[in-house]
């Protein structure tokens, strides 16, 4: 009898542990880094692989059901003989972004860097025989830029991924294979890129929408993983749900937080960790050499504000050339983003979502007792913000400092502008009390 008692003692204490590890605490280094993601805003999204030699987008495998073996022939031809990743960084800095997200492995499962896993990579299935991965990470390094690496969960090619999702289902793939196999290859390359290029400031998910709703992904296996490897490493998922256990950030594709113009936020419910929204340059994510729809530079600038006044990131996209290179109207709207940030970083650097919600003339932003009021869209010489209560102890023009008149009740204040703002983005800035 004692003996049994002892084992259902032991039995408890067990099950006590379990259910204690399924509470995800972030380590300190994990928390920082938290807060300096929040503190970047800006980065620059990378799709590239050899799926840039059709130029017609990153999902052309699925999109034009090109058999797999057919599609991996690409392969043999690959050859970026201008990748410059010292250059593509100098780009990126020239943006003022703060962060690359590349795709590691996309959803052909072909990967842009040296994995022992699968001699279907850059180096051992090119004949470039480069590691672009590793030079990138050591040009991020040198240059104060951080990286994050996008990793699909999905793969239209391994017959380990198996059950098949729901794309991916017309490439001719008809093998059956065992998950357990997969998910080892996923720790594996994880691993590797955790463990061969230095410091990595997120592992960017994508793709768990391919698999049911209930489908298992063993996801705190991995992201324990990842956490055990680089504890400050955070892991971001673009799931479209709402945050899951063991993530430490939300993203948001091609739609701002809260909202769901695209569809594929509608289950998106924000939570309470750092926020990202990323988003494409013209219409697509990989290089389609037809698609010249880029967004003009006024509608790129206020996509980043109006990311910043919803506290979130902005991670916006560019698809490199087979050759290696970023066309040339990307470096262009990139360069104008970077120019107008110069001016105006300040105002976005290191800020949080203002006190005063987004609205339809524009958003705020607000680090300490800053706020930043940024007029975006606004026909009147007047305009009257609720604060909650805060007061204002003064208020002027951002760019030119000079003052600018205002009155104050309970519940707001009324700023007299000078003029009706024509300005890009007409920023004030007041000092709270």
């Amino acid at each position: 009898m004692k003996r049994l008692i002892i084992l259902s003692l032991l039995a408890v204490a067990i099950a006590g542990s379990s259910q204690a590890q399924q509470k995800y605490v972030p380590a300190a280094e994990n928390l920082k880094n938290r807060a300096e993601f929040q503190d970047m805003k800006f980065g620059v999204f990378i799709h590239w692989g050899i799926y840039s030699m059709m130029a017609d987008g990153e999902w052309i495998m699925n999109n034009k059901n090109i058999n797999w073996q057919e599609y991996a022939k690409l392969a043999d031809g690959f050859y970026p003989s201008k990748y410059d990743a010292e250059k593509w960084v100098a780009d990126v800095k020239a943006a003022g972004a703060k962060y690359i997200c590349i795709t590691s492995r996309h959803h052909d499962g072909f990967s842009m860097f040296h994995t022992r896993q699968s001699p279907y990579n850059i180096v051992d299935g090119t004949p470039f025989k480069r590691d672009i991965i590793k030079e990138l990470a050591d040009a991020c390094h040198k240059q104060g830029v951080k990286l994050h690496f996008y990793y699909s969960q999905l793969d239209w090619r391994r017959s380990d991924y198996f059950p098949i999702g729901r794309t991916g289902r017309g490439v001719g793939r008809t093998e059956q294979g065992n998950w357990d196999s997969y998910h080892r290859f996923m720790l594996n390359q994880l691993t590797e890129l955790l463990t061969n290029y230095g410091e990595i400031g997120a592992i960017w998910f994508d793709g768990q929408w391919d698999q049911p709703a209930d489908f298992n992904w063993r996801l705190r296996e991995i992201y324990d993983h990842i956490h055990s490897i680089q504890p400050g490493c955070l892991v971001i998922s673009n799931h479209h749900l709402a945050p899951q256990e063991g993530e430490d950030g939300q993203t948001f594709e091609k739609d701002l937080p809260g909202h769901n113009t695209t569809g594929f936020s509608a289950n998106a419910e924000i939570g309470q960790l750092p926020l990202e929204t990323c988003e494409t340059m013209n219409n697509s994510w990989g290089y389609n050499i037809t698609d010249l729809k880029y967004k003009s530079e006024k509608e790129l600038i206020h996509y980043l504000v109006k990311a910043a006044g919803n506290n979130a990131n902005l991670l916006m996209n560019v698809g490199p050339r087979p050759d290696g290179t970023f066309p040339d109207i990307a470096v262009q709207r990139y360069k104008a983003m970077g120019d107008w940030l110069k001016v105006y970083g300040e105002s976005i650097y290191g800020t949080r979502g203002g006190l005063v919600t987004p609205r339809d003339w524009g958003v705020t932003t607000q680090k300490e007792n800053r706020l930043y009021v940024h007029i975006l869209n606004y026909k009147d010489k007047s305009l009257y913000l609720p604060t909650n209560g805060k007061k204002v102890k003064s208020a002027r023009v951002f760019l030119d400092k000079k003052p600018v008149k205002f009155t104050q009740d309970a519940d707001g204040v009324l700023l007299k502008l000078d003029k009706v703002p024509d300005e890009l983005d007409y920023v004030v800035e007041l000092e709270l009390k």
